[in-house]
């Protein structure tokens, strides 16, 4: 292996791939940005002056897309609210989406890469982006706290299994031969 500052390359020529092919399986990000953003705070500057403690509302959601061979694109969807009984604060909706190459992955691999473990690693950034933009809403940064993604994507897919074991068991005709 050779190391130069922070690339650490692979040098074992002595097992060469057939025909020169690269089939180790591959994930990189080619690119990450915000597709959508947007800032609002209806009630200033009168809301600067409210005492009470604001009701925080934040929801989430992925989505992806398949681009093009071995490229996908992940949306990270960010919507944060805060309100008091005098009114809305602010409102803050984030897209942030990261651009994904992927090559030699079974569908499974790219899936859960898709759904878990790609918006873990753009979470940090969009965090950034709602605290700063809260913080030049004229507010206290909000930190939104982490999210157990993986976490999420394997109770989704136990309950998604389990819903279809029910459904193939309710299903006419299951279970008689």
């Amino acid at each position: 292996m050779a190391d130069e500052g922070n690339i650490i390359s692979n040098l074992d020529l002595s097992t060469p791939v057939p025909n020169g092919e690269d089939t180790a399986p591959a994930v990189g990000f080619i690119a990450q940005y915000v597709k959508d953003m947007s800032v609002e705070n209806p009630k200033a500057p009168e809301s600067y002056q409210w005492q009470e403690q604001p009701e925080i509302g934040v929801e989430f959601a992925i989505a992806a897309q398949n681009m093009g061979p071995d490229v996908h694109e992940i949306e990270l969807k960010i919507n944060v609210s805060s309100k008091t009984p005098h009114g809305t604060q602010f409102l803050v909706e984030l897209s942030y989406c990261g651009l994904v190459g992927m090559r030699n992955l079974s569908e499974d691999q790219v899936h859960a890469f898709l759904y878990a473990e790609g918006p873990r690693l753009l979470f940090p950034f969009a965090r950034r982006i709602v605290a700063d933009a809260v913080r030049d809403a004229g507010y206290p940064p909000l930190m939104l706290e982490p999210i157990d993604f993986n976490g999420l994507y394997m109770s989704q897919l136990e309950q998604r299994q389990a819903e279809e074991a029910a459904a193939q068991a309710n299903a006419p005709g299951a279970g008689h031969a």
